[in-house]
């Protein structure tokens, strides 16, 4: 069994609990918090599950480490701490750790990581013998192996879009959604994510990646943004209320530009309430989605459902991400140390998880 520990344990790191705990050939022996509040809180609590798992949250990471686990899934945001999260990222790989993780987005294509990114993990792999695999939670599959995987369907294929499309309202992560994202935030105040270099920033990898497997080369990323603001005042059930003439929806592409024109789309669509930009694509269920393009011949579109913790639709997509991270795992361990991306990554199939019961509620 594989030694693994859960560092962090919001949205993403609850799924993590959960998913290491259901797999097969994975042992939880440690949990990490930052919150004192949650030291010593049994994981299955923290985690949402119906049962204890016998493993108490710690915020001492010196101990944790100490105990040399096989693996790490570093489930703690990059958003707002990249250099902290880099820091302790390459502090598990040079412990000897397997890391896996959304949160360094200059790694999602680890080639075109720029040098202060990318050489002190490499320095942490050469001492440690660890190895890092980064995948985007937005999805990352979405965004990299699934639009790659339908393009080989195709004879012709004139461009590829990658889209996740959501009601913000079922978010929980207010401080994100209003100020981060900018809904409910005034129109002529631009939100930090779409600040000019930003999208590129943090999905620019994301289309390098898709480039490098279709074999195509970029001559630029380009970024389009549009924000429309809330005609009427709109009461959510998780963050209260968001004023009219406040942003409500934005929708921005990241788009890889070859022979001048965009060819690999990164889109998002996202609102506050469906009656903003009613234009715009929607989920089928209303609520959200992931959905891959290909324009060409002939015409292939996927969309993706999933849903998580009690019908949620932005936990199911933090799911299916931590999914592909923590399934990635056992195939790290058996291969060399190093620095990985999703097309080194093979797609795994559920083995010795089809029935298995994890009690999750």
């Amino acid at each position: 069994m594989i030694s693994t520990v859960v560092w962090g344990t919001g949205n993403v790191g609850r799924a993590a609990i959960r998913a290491v705990d259901a797999h097969p050939g994975l042992v939880l022996t440690a949990v990490v918090v930052h919150d004192p509040a949650k030291h010593g809180r049994d994981a299955g609590e923290l985690a949402g599950l119906d049962r204890q798992l016998g493993i108490a949250a710690t915020t001492d990471i010196e101990a944790v480490l100490a105990d040399n686990p096989d693996a790490v899934v570093y489930a703690a945001s990059g958003d707002i701490r990249p250099a902290d999260a880099l820091a302790d990222i390459v502090r598990a790989v040079g412990a000897g750790a397997v890391v896996v993780t959304p949160a360094l987005y200059a790694l999602y294509d680890q080639r075109s990581a720029p040098p202060e990114i990318r050489e002190p993990v490499l320095a942490a792999i050469e001492s440690g013998g660890g190895s890092l695999f980064v995948s985007g939670i937005d999805p990352g599959w979405g965004n990299d192996v699934l639009p790659v995987l339908i393009s080989g369907l195709g004879s012709v294929v004139d461009v590829v879009r990658c889209q996740e499309i959501f009601d913000y309202s079922t978010y929980d992560q207010p401080d994100s959604v209003r100020y981060l994202v900018g809904m409910g935030q005034p129109m002529d105040q631009l939100p930090p994510m779409v600040a000019p270099g930003v999208p590129t920033m943090v999905w620019g990898g994301q289309v390098r990646l898709m480039a490098r497997a279709l074999g195509v080369e970029l001559d630029e990323i380009r970024e389009d943004v549009q924000r429309l603001p809330l005609e009427t005042t709109v009461e959510t059930a998780t963050m209260g209320s968001f004023a009219a003439g406040t942003q409500g929806a934005m929708r921005f592409e990241v788009q890889g530009i070859v022979a001048g024109a965009p060819r690999i789309v990164v889109e998002h669509i996202t609102r506050i309430h469906p009656a903003c930009a009613p234009e715009w694509p929607t989920p089928p269920n209303g609520s959200g989605a992931h959905r891959v393009i290909i324009e060409g011949r002939p015409r292939i579109e996927v969309t993706v459902e999933a849903t998580d913790e009690g019908g949620n639709y932005a936990a199911g997509g933090n799911a299916t991400a931590v999914g592909r991270l923590v399934g990635a795992i056992d195939w790290l361990v058996d291969a060399a140390p190093g620095l990985y991306d999703a097309l080194d990554i093979p797609l795994r199939p559920a083995a010795g998880k089809l029935g298995r019961n994890s009690h999750a509620s």
